[in-house]
Parts: C-alpha cells; sequence; structure tokens
C-alpha cells in the first residue's frame, strides 16, 4: 500500500492464511458472491497504528493498492 506515494506495507497473496480458493469457496457458503463483491481479507504488517509515531491517514492522502497482474485502486481521503 502507497500512503502519498510511499510504501507502508508490502506482501501478497502467497503470504495469506487462507488462499483466495478457500475463501471465495467458504464465503459462497453463506454469502451469494455476485461480480463486482470485494472480499476484504485484513492487513499485513505495516498497518499505522502499530508505527512509532502512529500514522493515520488526513484530509487529501491519496492511498493506492494493488494486486499483481490485476490493477491498482486509489482513493483520496477526504474528512468533514
Amino acid at each position: 500500500m502507497l500512503i502519498n506515494g510511499k510504501a507502508l506495507q508490502d506482501s501478497n497473496t502467497d503470504q495469506m492464511v487462507f488462499k483466495i480458493p478457500f475463501l471465495v469457496s467458504h464465503i459462497s457458503k453463506i454469502a451469494t458472491l455476485t461480480p463486482g463483491d470485494l472480499i476484504f481479507t485484513g492487513t499485513p504488517a505495516g498497518v499505522g497504528t502499530g508505527r512509532t509515531p502512529p500514522i493515520w491517514l488526513k484530509h487529501g492522502d491519496e492511498c493506492v493498492v494493488e494486486i499483481e497482474q490485476l490493477g491498482s485502486l486509489r482513493n483520496k481521503c477526504i474528512s468533514e
């Protein structure tokens, strides 16, 4: 994950405890998955609250997450 262009977390699906096919199968037993659904699986090491000092998103920050060979998701933090 990049925050304002700086890598804060770096991992891949090989490091996951439960692999993607298992997760899809398990979730499909209790919920109907449809195109466009997202499955959130948690976070790798490097989360902001575990840093010294802690890092919190603030207004205007840009967060980019990427899945190799699939694409990236870019969001801008907006606070009111």
